[in-house]
């Protein structure tokens, strides 16, 4: 019978789990009871009393590796952590989120335990051709080709992809949790703090319910014949404000700073998407200024819904790509929506 481990980690808060991790929680119960596997919910963090509480109604084991070592996300102590939790459980299958955290150690846990790990797994299921046996769907090429993916070697580690089924929702049963320990490597680093953006200039929000992108035409010549980049940030901050959307770019306008042309001073290649950027998943998406052409598409692959804005009525958004089009000035559409959506904030509040 096969071992189920789901492994989790807090988030920046260290008070509750991930959405990435509640979403791997909800995989391995659903494959767990296909399988008639036992399962086992490992976390990892300073302090988990309060996250365990989340996976209230899983009847499943709970472990925990928790101290002050494990607050901050770092390859030797995280590692450490996850191959003990692994170990503890004997784990032939073992489930965790595809977090910057957890993606970058479990290769080298599943080498310390002699198994195999596959990554961008979207799906997994109950086999077809053999009934015992786990099938996981992922993604190869920038998720342009899917495959359905078995294997004999045990432990199996599956670095599952966020956005791609909904998490575990607690029932508020309490919940038992039982410490591993942990003997610690060497620490060769220290986390002294953390720098990131203010809330407000974060531009990359894998959580936000709307995506945004912006294509090479906001800096292109408007209709009077001029470039208007400076009201273009403007404009683009403002809506991300308002609506906590997230930001993304066709490649077009990011290369735009190595051409010496205009270019969105707030805009990187994080923010790519596409056939050479990121496939984000958001349960919308808004385009603006961008021809919908395949490479930019491609991006938009799990987008629920599609909108774009665009002046021509021709372009590729128009075939078949968006489920709506608005033919449109984009300045003037977004001038106004961001109107409407601050009178909408500032009545809420």
């Amino acid at each position: 019978m096969e071992k189920l481990l789901v492994l989790t980690h807090v988030d920046e808060s260290g008070g509750a789990l991930t959405k990435a991790s509640l979403e791997a929680v909800a995989a391995g119960m659903e494959i767990a009871g296909a399988l008639e596997a036992s399962v086992t919910i490992g976390i990892v963090g300073a302090q988990t009393e309060a996250a365990a509480q989340q996976l209230a109604g899983t009847a499943a084991r709970v472990l925990a590796v928790r101290g002050e070592a494990f607050a901050e996300a770092r390859y030797a102590s995280d590692a450490a952590a996850c191959e003990a939790l692994v170990r503890a459980v004997g784990a032939t299958l073992v489930f965790a989120p595809a977090s910057a955290r957890f993606a970058r150690v479990m290769p080298g846990v599943a080498y310390r335990v002699g198994g195999f790990t596959d990554t961008h797994i979207t799906a997994v299921a109950k086999g077809e051709m053999q009934s015992a046996t786990l099938e996981a769907t992922r993604w190869f090429y920038r998720q342009r080709v899917e495959a359905v993916v078995r294997r004999e070697t045990r432990p199996w580690f599956l670095l599952l992809e966020a956005g791609t089924r909904a998490p575990w929702e607690s029932t508020g049963d309490a919940v038992a949790v039982e410490t591993v320990a942990v003997e610690l490597p060497a620490l060769r680093t220290r986390v002294t703090g953390v720098r990131a953006p203010k809330q407000g200039e974060q531009t990359i929000r894998p959580d936000a319910k709307v995506l945004f992108v912006a294509g090479a035409g906001w800096t292109k010549k408007q209709p009077d014949g001029q470039v208007h980049a400076a009201e273009a940030e403007t404009l683009i901050l403002n809506f991300l404000r308002v609506s906590d959307a997230s930001l993304g770019s066709s490649k077009s306008l990011v290369d735009q700073s190595g051409e010496n042309q205009t270019v969105l001073k707030f805009l990187t290649h994080l923010n790519q998407i596409g056939q050479t950027g990121a496939t984000p998943r958001h349960p919308k998406g808004l385009a603006t200024c961008c021809h919908g052409e395949e490479p930019h598409v491609v991006g938009w692959r799990f987008i629920t819904e599609r909108r774009a804005v665009s002046l021509d009525p021709n372009c590729g958004w128009a075939r078949g790509k968006a489920d709506v089009l608005y033919v449109a000035d984009a300045f003037k559409v977004i001038a106004k929506v961001n109107g409407l959506l601050a009178e909408r904030k500032q009545a809420n509040n």
